[in-house]
């Protein structure tokens, strides 16, 4: 009713007891395109949905490498993404230089949503409008975690964020006791079957617009993109698994000024 005078500033309160930027940067993470995680008992996957902004652009990325032992997903404003990114790069190398082993996830990622957390006190910045997902395998085993623009963070088994991902939670939700045994070929094609519910219009998920992020104690996190996604979506059609695309008028998003 009255938003119009408390959503100027970060640091204003509503009567509701509300930060409206705090909530406008959560809606910049649900307008992005889709982002999910899933992890078994050894090993994490993250899977992307790439958008490109015309027909001449190329596809933006989606999946982000940090250390050897973990990488991201990002869902929203692709510059907070990348700013994070750098910040979680440097804190690493910092950790290996001076201790020489690689950075606990728990401890970066606590940090992280410190830095998140210090926007939303702060007149003179606004708060990130980037949601990220972090897959990691340590000291202590693979993790799955979500950061949220308000400083929040959570650990999950499986996870999606971003626009439609309503439906990559319901498919994981339905599946994820079946995780923790899974292969890593198994966990990928899940995560595609995952991603697909959440491509809208006629166009079906292909290896353009997917992008797939592995981690586990065998293999430092890798990027797998292009022709190496194609024997997975064979795979998967064999099976009859890809969800149908949603047909459905494209939301308006921010990506218009920008891509996410």
């Amino acid at each position: 009713m009255f938003r119009n005078q408390y959503d100027t500033d970060v640091t204003i309160w509503s009567p509701q007891g509300r930060l409206h930027q705090v909530e406008y940067a959560g809606e910049a993470v649900k307008q992005g395109s889709a982002c999910l995680g899933l992890r078994s008992n050894t090993h994490v996957v993250l899977a992307g949905l790439k958008r490109s902004p015309n027909e001449l652009a190329a596809y933006q990325k989606k999946i982000i490498p940090i250390d050897e032992h973990m990488g991201i997903g990002i869902a929203g404003l692709t510059a907070d993404g990348r700013s994070l990114a750098r910040y979680m790069r440097t804190e690493c190398l910092n950790h290996r230089y001076v201790y020489g082993t690689p950075m606990q996830t728990g401890r970066l990622v606590l940090d992280l949503a410190d830095k998140h957390q210090r926007c939303t006190q702060t007149y003179v910045r606004r708060p990130y409008g980037v949601g990220l997902l972090i897959a990691s395998y340590d000291q202590t085993g693979p993790h799955l975690y979500e950061t949220q623009p308000s400083g929040d963070y959570y650990e999950y088994v499986a996870m999606a964020i971003g626009a439609r991902s309503q439906s990559a939670k319901t498919y994981l939700e339905r599946h994820y006791e079946s995780f923790a045994e899974c292969s890593v070929d198994e966990l990928i094609k899940h995560a595609l079957k995952a991603l697909s519910g959440t491509v809208t219009g006629d166009k079906a998920l292909d290896v353009k617009s997917a992008s797939i992020g592995v981690v586990g104690p065998d293999r430092h996190f890798q990027v797998i993109d292009g022709e190496p996604l194609q024997r997975y979506l064979d795979e998967i059609e064999v099976e009859g698994g890809l969800q149908p695309p949603a047909h459905e008028q494209p939301m308006t998003v921010v990506e218009e000024k920008g891509p996410f």
